[in-house]
């Protein structure tokens, strides 16, 4: 089989990676994707490194049975704890990961706080600390661990009260009149960006992820590797560790959702 056929594989903890997935698949509407987020053991931002990259191991053995030509690790958590031993095992294997959107958020800043949201494990990993220490003096950074955040989207609570008073709680007390840009630094926020936007209710403060950098880097490794597939109606299948109808209804209304513009 023409190995630029073969379909892309996605991981995630959970559902939030179908950020990365929609973004990717509006580059690259012709590829085959597959997708599996490991809700069961979500979230991953909690447990032990030792942990996060046994899981990943294990959700990336299933994927390479079904064949993939890629792998997008679309987990910051897991990208910084188990990215570069999986290169090491896989060579010859594009394999893209995530990373907070410091970098787009320095190159914009005018002088203004950035806020990072993300997982506590990502903000613990010296992978994170490198990232932060390539900006650290051109701008205000401010990392601030969500504990618990991304459960919220892994529910389907995307608005409301519960995710009011958990902003009220964690983000408000970090935001200040110099607040200029927050990124969104695990893949399960872009898809609160309509409430945040909503609660913040300040269009000078600008918001941004990682997504649509995955996905370019992506593009770029298929053409480096001659994978592309140019010539083919893209298919996409969905799957998850939890046994449950809901989780992948859930998963395929959040990549249905209507796209929506980002400052």
């Amino acid at each position: 089989m023409d190995k630029r056929q073969l379909p892309v594989g996605f991981m995630d903890s959970g559902i939030g990676g179908i950020s990365v997935l929609k973004s990717t698949i509006e580059l690259l509407p012709n590829e085959d994707f597959i997708y599996y987020g490991d809700s069961l053991h979500a979230p991953y931002g909690t447990k032990s490194v030792d942990e996060i990259k046994q899981l990943t191991f294990n959700v990336v053995d299933y994927l390479l049975s079904k064949g993939i030509k890629a792998l997008v690790v679309a987990c910051n958590t897991a990208t910084s704890a188990a990215i570069n031993d999986l290169r090491n095992l896989y060579p010859d294997m594009p394999i893209v990961g995530i990373e907070p959107a410091i970098k787009p958020a320095v190159v914009t800043n005018q002088g203004g706080r950035i806020i990072v949201m993300a997982t506590p494990m990502t903000i613990k990993q010296d992978k994170f600390h490198h990232l932060l220490a390539q900006y650290n003096d051109q701008a205000e950074i401010v990392p601030l661990g969500c504990e618990h955040l991304m459960e919220f989207v892994e529910e389907g609570i995307l608005s409301g009260s519960q995710l009011e008073a958990y902003f009220d709680e964690h983000l408000q007390p970090y935001i200040t009149d110099n607040t200029e840009t927050i990124v969104l630094g695990c893949t399960h926020y872009p898809f609160l960006y309509p409430y945040l936007k909503k609660y913040l209710n300040n269009d000078d403060i600008h918001i941004i992820d990682g997504s649509y950098g995955t996905a370019m880097e992506l593009k770029r490794r298929l053409e480096a590797s001659n994978l592309l597939n140019n010539n083919h109606p893209g298919n996409i299948i969905i799957e998850n560790s939890l046994p449950s109808s809901n989780i992948i209804d859930l998963s395929w209304k959040l990549l249905n959702m209507p796209t929506y513009e980002k400052c």
